[in-house]
């Protein structure tokens, strides 16, 4: 009998604590799932994924036959440049088919399944190593914008199937999170191989890889304590969940997504 083939890696990203906070939601959820067979057993996220994108009548949890990829997950710098050297050794290490990167909007009370990274770093503050770059191109020779390959729209809609609140986001910031958005969306291109973009302490080099099928960038709020009595809180253990039924749904939607609306007026 052969050998078992080693699973499909799925790269979660979050970053350390910044802006002196002790700590970061992102990592902490990102932690929370590194190992985790994805499909390997049912559990109140495979069944909303099953209900919502594989559409069993009854709603009932399905465990799939195999598992169908194990969540690596890595913590990045929370400095421009820096982070993406981060994340290319880690898609090196890891050669996931697809990633997920986990950042904080502590002004946000929902998860935020971030639509567009835009080439642009304009820090309001100094990142974790004192870098404040203002009005510089993550990329000099990218493009303005790229859109997330991730199915946005599905992942919303599963989200708040399992009662969690959650919307489109029409814009990452111009910080480190959109910065690592941005270099993973041009990597996804094709773009960075061999190549190495910015100055000293730009983004990083990507060695000869093949690049993840899907990648995008979620926001997380600060999780709320479960005794909380704020209405629609998001505890950490719910934070957890919305992102498995990310990866649920990026791993069981195809090449497609829903057609619904989700935009904004303002």
């Amino acid at each position: 009998m052969p050998p078992p083939q080693p699973l499909p890696t799925f790269l979660l990203t979050g970053f350390e604590p910044f802006g002196g906070d002790a700590g970061n939601p992102s990592w902490d959820i990102a932690a929370r799932l590194d190992g985790w067979q994805v499909g390997a057993s049912a559990g109140p996220a495979e069944a909303v994924v099953d209900a919502s994108v594989a559409g069993p009548p009854s709603g009932a949890a399905v465990a799939h036959d195999l598992p169908l990829a194990v969540v690596r997950s890595v913590r990045l710098p929370c400095v421009f440049g820096a982070a993406l050297a981060a994340l290319d050794e880690a898609l090196v290490q890891h050669r996931p088919v697809a990633v997920i990167a986990l950042g904080l909007a502590a002004s946000r009370a929902e998860v935020s399944v971030e639509r567009v990274a835009i080439n642009i770093d304009d820090a309001r503050i100094p990142d974790n190593a004192g870098r404040q770059p203002i009005d510089r191109r993550v990329y000099a020779d990218g493009p303005v914008a790229y859109w997330s390959s991730l199915p946005i729209k599905a992942i919303v809609a599963a989200m708040r199937q399992a009662g969690i609140a959650a919307a489109v986001s029409q814009s990452a910031g111009t910080f480190v999170c959109n910065h690592v958005f941005y270099g993973l969306a041009h990597r996804l291109a094709g773009s960075v191989q061999g190549q190495r973009g910015g100055a000293a302490g730009g983004p990083g080099t990507a060695a000869a890889w093949t690049p993840p099928r899907r990648g995008g960038f979620i926001h997380v709020p600060w999780p709320h304590p479960p005794e909380s009595a704020v209405a629609d809180r998001l505890t950490l253990e719910m934070l957890v969940e919305a992102i498995r039924i990310a990866v649920l749904v990026t791993l069981s939607a195809g090449d497609g997504d829903l057609k619904m609306p989700d935009g904004a007026i303002d």
